[in-house]
C-alpha cells in the first residue's frame, strides 16, 4: 500500500510517538489575546497555545493525540508534495502548478471534517483536500503534465475534477446539493473557492439558489488575501463571510492557519447541512505564501515584510509547537515523518518522469456518457489524419 492510500482515511501514529498521552503542560486560555479579531474563530494561536471556544470546542473535544499527529502528518506530507510539484514544473516536467503553500491547515482541517459520502467540488489548488479524499497525488500531476484528461473518476472518491474556470464549481456544487436533498440523502456537499472567485457572478448565483432551495452545501472560501495581484481590500468593502447575511444564511470567519479551528467550523457547517438547515459560508482567513501559479511573480505586487508576517503564523509550525508542549509527539515522530516525506517526494518525482504519453484518441473518450455520433465522426477523421503521416513515412 502506498503512503497516500494509508493516509487517505485514517491518521496513523508513527512508531516514535507517545501513544495514549493526554496530559498537557500548557494551560488552556479562555479569553482571546488583546487585539485579536473577535469575529475570527481560533482554537490554536500562532504561538501554539490552545484557546477555548464555547461554540466550537465540542467539535474537537474528543480528538486524540493520535489524530492530532495525523493532522500534522497530513499537512507535512501535503507541503512536501506541493514543493516537489513546484520543482518539477521549474524543471520542465509540468506545464503549470498552483501551489497551496500556507493553506495546508484550511484544506486538511476541512478535508478531515468530511464523511465518506459527502461530495467535494474543488478549484485547482485543493491538493490537501484531494489527499484527504484518497486521490493519489500523481493523478493531480498527470493533469498538469498534460498526459490525462482530468486524472481520476470523481465518483471513486466523491471528489470532483479540478475546475479551472473561476467560480463555476460553486454552481455545480449547488445543483448537486439540490439533488441530494431531493433524493432524501443525509450527506452534504462542499465547494471550495478563493477570495477572487467570490467576485464572480457564478458564486452570487449559487448563493441565491442554495438559500432559496435550502441546499445542503458548505461554501468554503479560502481567503488567501490575493486574487493573483489584486488584494482583497480592492474586491470587497466588508469581510467576505458577511456576504452570506444578504442571502439569508450564516457566514463565519475562521483562522485558516489553525487546523483545529478549520476542522471544528467545517464540522459545524456540515452538520447544519445534513440536518436540513441549508447552506453556510466559511471564510478561512489565510495567506498564499507562494505565487498564484508558477507563471506568476508575486514580488512585483507584494512586499517581503507581508509574507514574513504571515510566515510567523505558519500552520504547520503552530501545530508542531502544540504537539511538543502537550507531550503528544517527540523528536522520534518528527524524524520518522521527515523520512516519510522525502520518500514521498522521490516517489512522486519518479512517477511523473515515467508517465507515458497518452493515446491521441483518448481525448474522445468520456465526452458523453452514452456516446455521440458527432464524436464518433470526429474520432474517425482524426484517426485518418494521424494515419496519413504513417503512410507518408512508409512511402519514403
Amino acid at each position: 500500500m502506498t503512503v497516500e492510500s494509508t493516509a487517505a482515511r485514517k491518521p496513523r501514529r508513527s512508531a516514535g510517538s507517545k501513544a495514549g498521552t493526554t496530559g498537557t503542560k500548557r494551560t488552556t486560555r479562555t479569553t482571546p489575546k488583546k487585539g485579536a479579531d473577535p469575529d475570527l474563530v481560533q482554537l490554536l494561536t500562532p504561538e501554539g497555545e490552545r484557546v477555548e471556544n464555547p461554540e466550537y470546542d465540542r467539535y474537537v473535544e474528543g480528538i486524540t493525540p493520535d489524530e492530532l499527529r495525523g493532522l500534522y502528518r497530513d499537512m507535512v506530507l501535503t507541503r512536501r508534495f506541493d514543493a516537489e510539484a513546484t520543482s518539477l514544473q521549474r524543471q520542465g516536467e509540468l506545464g503549470l502548478w498552483a501551489s497551496l503553500l500556507g493553506q495546508e491547515a484550511a484544506q486538511i482541517g476541512s478535508g478531515r471534517a468530511l464523511n465518506d459520502d459527502d461530495y467535494v467540488f474543488p478549484t485547482y489548488r485543493e491538493h490537501g483536500v484531494a489527499w484527504c479524499r484518497g486521490v493519489d497525488p500523481t493523478n493531480l500531476l498527470g493533469m498538469f503534465r498534460g498526459v490525462n484528461n482530468g486524472g481520476w473518476d470523481p465518483n471513486s472518491n466523491n471528489f470532483h475534477l479540478y475546475t479551472i474556470v473561476i467560480g463555476s464549481q460553486t454552481l455545480h456544487a449547488t445543483g448537486y446539493a439540490m439533488g441530494v436533498a431531493k433524493d432524501g440523502a443525509d450527506s452534504a456537499v462542499i465547494a471550495y473557492f478563493g477570495d477572487g472567485a467570490s467576485s464572480q457572478g457564478d458564486v452570487a448565483e449559487s448563493f441565491t439558489f442554495s438559500a432559496v432551495y435550502n441546499a445542503p452545501v458548505v461554501f468554503f472560501c479560502q481567503n488567501n488575501q490575493w486574487a493573483i495581484s489584486e488584494p482583497t481590500e480592492k474586491q470587497t468593502r466588508v469581510p467576505l463571510y458577511q456576504r452570506a447575511q444578504g442571502y439569508g444564511f450564516p457566514g463565519v470567519r475562521v483562522d485558516g492557519n489553525d487546523v483545529l479551528a478549520c476542522l471544528a467550523v467545517t464540522k459545524w457547517a456540515l452538520e447544519r447541512a445534513r440536518n436540513g438547515e441549508g447552506p453556510t459560508l466559511v471564510e478561512a482567513f489565510t495567506y498564499r505564501m507562494g505565487a498564484h501559479t508558477t507563471s506568476d511573480d508575486p514580488t512585483r505586487y507584494r512586499h517581503d515584510d507581508e509574507r514574513a508576517a504571515w510566515e510567523a503564523k505558519d500552520p504547520i509550525a503552530r501545530l508542531r509547537t502544540y504537539l511538543l508542549d502537550s507531550d503528544h509527539a517527540d523528536e522520534g515522530f518528527f524524524a520518522e515523518l521527515e523520512a516519510e516525506s522525502e520518500a514521498l517526494g522521490r516517489r512522486v518525482r519518479e512517477a511523473v518522469r515515467a508517465m507515458p504519453d497518452p493515446d491521441h484518441l483518448a481525448i474522445f473518450e468520456n465526452v458523453y456518457a452514452d456516446g455521440h455520433a458527432l464524436v464518433d465522426e470526429e474520432r474517425a477523421q482524426f484517426a485518418a489524419y494521424q494515419a496519413s503521416f504513417a503512410d507518408a513515412e512508409g512511402g519514403r
